[in-house]
């Protein structure tokens, strides 16, 4: 029975909607849902504005109203009174501002981080093919940290700003019409000098941080490889390395200081004279009795809070171009098609028989050179299928279609009688299981590595009968705390031969129908190669399985082999009939049998 049905891997909230060429928009659009909070933020901070205008008002009526007329001495509490409500009033909605400004930031970028992660996950290996690991790290981190800086300092940060100007601007009207217009004569210039520094830093902070990402996967790939580091001598070379690429930081990083050290005084000497300008002509104004003192002072702190947060503003204007090159970064993930592991139409209950059959298939990466050239053969369920070729001949390109981590260019795949393509990716996997030639192990225990990526409540006594079913069972009761054991990044702790046991278990328990062994036992000593054979005849029988490996004793058992040369398959047929033929099989087998005849010679010499 086939059960019909379209599933659907699309989040709750897509951040693909925020790829947009204008990256304020998108940015507003990555706050979806967490707007009103950043607009409660900005309505806090005018609030907050007002309040903090008000002060300077009510110093003002109090300078020319209170101050020397002992008949209102009575009321100087309520003065006092006011300024401490003020004060009050302006820094509660200060914190509010911050709060929920923060409330906002973190929000987003928790939820962008979640999801980045999450659309890595689901990006096809073609991408992952060509996109460095310490890159990815980089956008995730750095540039989401970027991002959340920028919502909750710089454009809640430009909002006040904005909203200081127009009350302080408002309020310096209504003391003196003349006295507001010559206290914003250097604000155009301030802000044309900001938006030239801008695109100078934006374009600089670009470069240091791909030079970052670059310094990421250089320090990245060689904590992955410092045993490869030690083993071939090599750290001095890898120091060189590292220092040339953390010099290029340096170099751009000092070339982006540069601009923001010319940025920084230049705008400081244009508001710092525009500041004396205004003192000075206020003074003269209030020598003359053009206005009064009380004016005069508060003419004074506004002109302060009017100038300075203008310059901050400028001052953010060039921090914005950070974020927003920091969201460009993130955006290109973003934007990127996620793999459509649910789209498919075809799901049998009861899982797959195995019936396999490629029909004049070319599959090639990209716009390179074909991979794969007119590959034609057939395996019925329960069958095995060995490759074997030389390095580059496409065996794992091959194996690599039927879970469709890769999709053929052209040719057809059948599997049990139903084009691969009408399975959905996720079914598919599920079904197939895979041991590769280098085993892979997370940082737990050996108990959730063997029951990793089965999808359903394993209990210990099949993760037990699954080890011993892959010749590991005795070995774990020998570790401190058994299958509680936690194994070292990548399984370092462990042998080869041990990793490579523990991932026979995992695919055991998983009991796929399609079998993958990329070259599974290339890489042990011949004890560990025996049990770990052992164990393989645990688990092939009863499934459609693929083998890839370069001993011809490995293979020769296989119901059909397959010899590949640069993409093509050269000879097709079972052990003994293509050990008859002239080709390269033969070629392989006799060399091989002579390299084995010969190390069992020597060795019978040394033992004599």
């Amino acid at each position: 029975m086939v059960n019909n049905v379209v599933l659907s891997d699309k989040p709750t909230f897509d951040l693909k909607q925020t790829v947009t060429d204008n990256r304020l928009l998108g940015l507003w659009r990555m706050l979806t849902g967490y707007r009103w909070l950043f607009v409660a933020a900005t309505i806090s901070i005018g609030l907050a504005a007002v309040f903090h205008t008000g002060f300077f008002y009510l110093l003002r009526y109090y300078t020319d109203n209170i101050l020397g007329d002992s008949d209102k001495v009575r009321q100087l509490p309520w003065i006092a009174l006011g300024f401490i409500l003020l004060a009050l009033l302006q820094g509660t909605f200060t914190f509010l501002s911050g709060r929920w400004a923060a409330e906002a930031a973190e929000g987003a970028t928790v939820r962008l981080r979640d999801y980045l992660y999450d659309h890595i996950q689901r990006l096809s290996f073609a991408y992952h093919d060509r996109t460095s690991t310490g890159e990815l790290i980089q956008r995730a981190t750095s540039d989401v940290d970027a991002m959340r800086r920028f919502y909750a300092e710089q454009a809640i940060g430009a909002g006040r700003i904005v909203t200081l100007f127009l009350v302080n601007f408002v309020a310096l009207l209504s003391l003196n019409v003349q006295l507001a217009l010559i206290s914003v004569v250097v604000i155009p210039i301030v802000l044309i000098v900001s938006i030239f520094f801008f695109s100078k830093i934006s374009e600089r902070y670009e470069r240091f941080q791909e030079q970052e990402a670059k310094l990421s996967t250089t320090l990245q790939e060689n904590l992955t490889g410092i045993r490869v580091v030690r083993a071939f001598a090599r750290r001095e070379y890898e120091e060189d390395k590292f220092e040339a690429d953390n010099q290029e930081r340096f170099q751009r990083g000092k070339r982006l200081l540069m601009m923001h050290a010319v940025y920084w005084p230049s705008t400081d000497i244009l508001v710092g004279a525009q500041m004396l300008i205004g003192f000075f002509v206020g003074a003269m104004m209030a020598i003359n009795g053009t206005i009064t003192l009380g004016t005069y002072l508060a003419y004074i702190g506004l002109l302060g809070w009017l100038l300075w947060p203008m310059r901050n503003l400028g001052r953010l204007i060039v921090q914005m171009s950070m974020g927003m090159v920091s969201f460009s970064r993130v955006r290109e993930i973003i934007k990127e098609d996620r793999e459509p592991l649910y789209v498919g139409t075809i799901q049998p209950d009861g899982g797959l028989r195995g019936d396999i059959r490629f029909e004049h298939v070319c599959f090639e990466y990209g716009s390179e050179a074909t991979v794969l050239r007119d590959i034609s053969f057939e395996c019925a369920a329960g069958q095995s299928v060995a490759l074997i070729g030389g390095t580059g001949s496409g065996k794992t390109s091959l194996v690599n279609l039927l879970p469709r981590f890769y999709e053929y260019t052209d040719g057809r795949i059948t599997l049990d009688d139903i084009e691969l393509r009408e399975y959905p990716r996720h079914y598919l996997r599920r079904q197939i299981g895979i041991v590769q030639q280098e085993p892979f192990l997370f940082s737990r225990t050996i108990r959730e590595n063997i029951s990793y990526g089965v999808g359903r409540e394993i209990t210990a006594e099949e993760i037990e009968a699954a080890a011993r079913a892959a010749s590991i069972h005795e070995v774990i009761l020998t570790f401190s705390e058994g299958y509680n054991t936690i194994v070292g990044e990548k399984g370092v702790t462990l042998s080869g031969g041990q990793k490579q046991r523990i991932t026979l278990a995992r695919t055991l328990l998983k009991d796929p129908c399609i079998l993958i062994l990329d070259d599974a036992t290339s890489s042990v000593d011949m004890e560990t190669e025996a049990a770990i054979r052992d164990a393989l005849e645990q688990l092939i029988p009863g499934r459609t399985t693929f083998i890839i490996a370069h001993r011809i004793q490995t293979v020769m058992n296989a119901d059909l082999i397959l010899v590949l040369d640069k993409g093509r398959v050269v000879q097709c047929g079972a052990h003994e009939e293509l050990l008859e033929a002239e080709g390269p099989y033969q070629q392989i087998f006799y060399l091989q049998a002579r390299i084995e005849d010969e190390l069992a010679q020597d060795l019978a010499g040394v033992v004599l």
